[in-house]
């Protein structure tokens, strides 16, 4: 009994350290920055994110005005967030062609952080409990999840990763 309140407690405490975090500033450019990089529309590494007073406000400069926007709205949409600032710029289409994703490269590193930061923005998904390491556009996943549903989903979301070329699936199910 004292275990299982000793556990309920540690539970309750890591809730509210998540909650509060998030509803700092910091925690809120932290949730923006994932949300950028899981995002497949948006090139998180061309958008600096500051936030001052829960108002974001957006930098850089992007390809596409679809990825403009998509920037915009995934900032507006983020818990904590009061208001954004939009201080994104195009570049010049002509300087720089939109590229095939069908032949679109990406190092490991990329796809490693791609895969952690949509992991991360799934609520379903222990992502802190999942390694994830990428060679030659192969990734692994290896840690221990709660549920095979979980297991599914993380598999999934590493799948679907614009880039990733194969999963290896060396997950555990069980507590």
């Amino acid at each position: 009994m004292r275990r299982a309140l000793n556990i309920g407690v540690t539970m309750m405490a890591a809730a509210l350290l998540t909650m509060a975090c998030g509803q700092t500033d910091a925690g809120i450019t932290t949730k923006v920055k994932s949300k950028l990089v899981a995002d497949d529309e948006v090139k998180a590494y061309q958008i600096d994110v500051d936030t001052k007073d829960k108002i974001v406000t957006l930098k850089g400069q992007v390809d596409t005005p679809t990825a403009k926007s998509r920037a915009v709205e995934i900032a507006r949409t983020t818990d904590g967030v009061r208001d954004v600032v939009d201080s994104i710029t195009m570049r010049s289409v002509a300087a720089v062609p939109e590229p095939d994703a069908a032949r679109a490269t990406f190092s490991d590193a990329q796809l490693t952080a791609a895969v952690k930061a949509k992991l991360a923005a799934e609520p379903g998904v222990s992502a802190l409990r999942i390694d994830v390491d990428t060679r030659d556009g192969v990734v692994t996943l290896k840690g221990r999840v709660k549920t095979a549903a979980e297991k599914d989903q993380a598999l999934l979301i590493a799948r679907e990763t614009n880039g990733v070329r194969s999963v290896e699936d060396m997950l555990t199910v069980g507590r």
